[in-house]
């Protein structure tokens, strides 16, 4: 008996295993703690493990990379097709199971470990942005209740607070309150600098994202979005001319940019 391919559906706690042989008959069915995946998998042999494109996947991927196996992760949306009646987790690793054994279909790249860190980056600057945003409103709402207003945008809020800070009809109880919003606004925005300045030292060792930044709107941050989220990888033997066409982004922004900049250029001959 040979196992030619897991589905293997994670979680948090336990993990459900389904193996199929060459005859295409289910030889494993097997739920396991998460704290014994990587020690069933270092005793069987050698195969071929998909896992649905979630959580913690791609350090699955890793792990089980690293023991030996071929692992692919699987799209959750091409998954769903093959799930049958009812949903639980066997019926997940069998779809897994048959989804990745069609011959079109497409994998999520297994990113590295450093990938991850600098999408880390991403989004603790995202959660970041948020918080300032919901601060400067707060600081916005409360100076409102005085009669205090100022124009859109983050960098009127400074004026915002001179003006609370100067007015004699403010009581000292809300300037102390507001204060007290102002100093976690300025904390963020000291942590924002920092993160801002580690992606753009990602953005210039990346040359991917340094090409994309040289498309117009798009800037080193969100070239770094676009090369770690969405570009597939060459290394898994793709012969892709136009990467960003595999990958579903930017294809009819970047047609209708290139047939402006072609009619800017012949309305200027």
């Amino acid at each position: 008996m040979t196992i030619i391919r897991v589905g293997l559906d994670t979680s948090k706690h336990v993990c459900q295993i389904h193996g199929v042989d060459e005859n295409e008959q289910p030889v494993l069915r097997r739920q396991i703690r998460r704290s014994e995946v990587a020690k069933f998998f270092a005793k069987l042999a050698p195969t071929r493990i998909g896992i649905e494109a979630c959580g913690a996947a791609h350090y699955w991927a890793r792990v089980l990379r690293g023991l030996g196996h071929e692992v692919v992760l699987v799209p959750p949306q091409y998954i769903k097709p093959y799930v049958k009646r009812g949903k639980n987790d066997k019926i997940d690793a069998e779809a897994i199971c048959e989804a990745m054994s069609r011959p079109s279909m497409r994998f999520v790249p297994v990113k590295t470990a450093e990938q991850q860190a600098a999408l880390t980056m991403l989004g603790v600057r995202d959660l970041l942005v948020k918080q300032r945003t919901m601060l400067i409103n707060a600081i916005r709402g409360h100076a409102a209740e005085f009669g205090l207003t100022v124009a859109k945008g983050p960098k009127q809020v400074n004026e915002l607070l001179q003006r609370l800070a100067s007015e004699e009809g403010v009581p000292a109880l809300a300037r102390e309150m507001v204060s007290v919003l102002a100093s976690q606004l300025e904390g963020l925005g000291v942590k924002l600098k920092t993160i801002e300045k580690q992606l753009m030292a990602w953005h210039r060792q990346d040359p991917t994202s340094q090409c994309l930044a040289t498309i117009p709107g798009i800037g080193p941050i969100a070239g770094v979005s676009f090369a770690l989220k969405s570009l597939p990888s060459r290394k898994r033997g793709w012969p892709i001319r136009r990467p960003f066409a595999r990958a579903g982004t930017l294809l009819l922004g970047s047609a209708l940019r290139r047939a402006k900049l072609d009619r800017r250029a012949t309305e200027a001959r």
